[in-house]
């Protein structure tokens, strides 16, 4: 399988999230991945410790000579973390990938609870991305901030990626990992319909960069002609395997281990 995928998001000195975990996991799963950057950070598996912005004329200019030469099946987003940044990305989009399915991780808090989104910016995320996305895939804590509804349960999952679904994106993934329980609920809603994933949950410390992986393996799903839930299907089982052989670095939350599938290989 093939599948071009620009990822425009920011980077993780560890390794474990942002633009290397998006590399990674595109890789793995026999797509080809090229990036805008949007922002450096320091961070390991303790926390974000520092954060440098990419000046918004150079993250178009990333995006434009990638889109003009190499192209894209699918565009996924990450950090976008102020008003310019979110400006510029739509605007890039909607020049040069008009008629490119978008991906968007709404990315507004690290694993750790470090704020990566400027909160004047969530407005024009709502305003400009959202409606511009083939699919969003907030957290918990991300469609709360973004329905205005508290998510308790699965139940609210639902509701939650429905009050999304009236901002304009094409379909919703809410995910459950962050609620309490022994299974893992995750709600996929679009126009017509929607569809349900349960598994067992698997208890680890290693969940670092979960959100961009998902994303980014759904993005590539979507890039190699997948139809939206099975590419959600596929992420979703690329993840809980990613987390189950998580090789255990770090002194904090861990990174996945997102080479599982070239296994057959080594």
């Amino acid at each position: 399988m093939s599948g071009r995928v620009l990822i425009v998001a920011g980077s993780d000195s560890g390794g474990g999230a942002g633009i290397q975990a998006d590399l990674k996991t595109v890789t793995a799963l026999g797509g080809y991945a090229a990036t805008a950057i949007t922002a450096l950070t320091a961070q390991n598996t303790r926390g974000v410790f520092g954060i440098v912005g990419v000046e918004p004329a150079f993250i178009a200019q990333q995006m434009r000579v990638v889109l003009e030469d190499i192209g894209a099946d699918c565009v996924k987003t990450g950090m976008l973390h102020t008003t310019a940044v979110i400006e510029t990305v739509v605007e890039t989009l909607d020049r040069a990938a008009a008629a490119i399915p978008v991906v968007v991780d709404p990315v507004m808090y690290a694993k750790g609870g470090d704020s990566l989104l400027d909160p004047t910016a969530c407005a024009i995320l709502i305003q400009r991305l959202l409606p511009r996305a083939a699919l969003i895939t907030p957290n918990v804590r991300e469609a709360e901030a973004l329905s205005g509804l508290p998510i308790r349960g699965p139940d609210d999952l639902a509701a939650a990626a429905r009050q999304l679904l009236e901002l304009g994106p094409a379909a919703v993934l809410v995910k459950g990992g962050h609620l309490p329980g022994d299974t893992v609920t995750d709600w996929l809603i679009w126009r017509n319909g929607a569809e349900c994933f349960t598994a067992p949950r698997t208890v680890s410390r290693n969940t670092h960069g979960t959100g961009c992986t998902l994303a980014s393996a759904i993005a590539v799903g979507l890039a190699q002609g997948l139809p939206l839930n099975a590419a959600v299907r596929r992420a979703l089982a690329y993840v809980q395997e990613a987390i189950r052989t998580a090789p255990g670095l770090g002194a904090g939350c861990g990174p996945l281990n997102h080479g599982h599938t070239l296994r057959p290989w080594l």
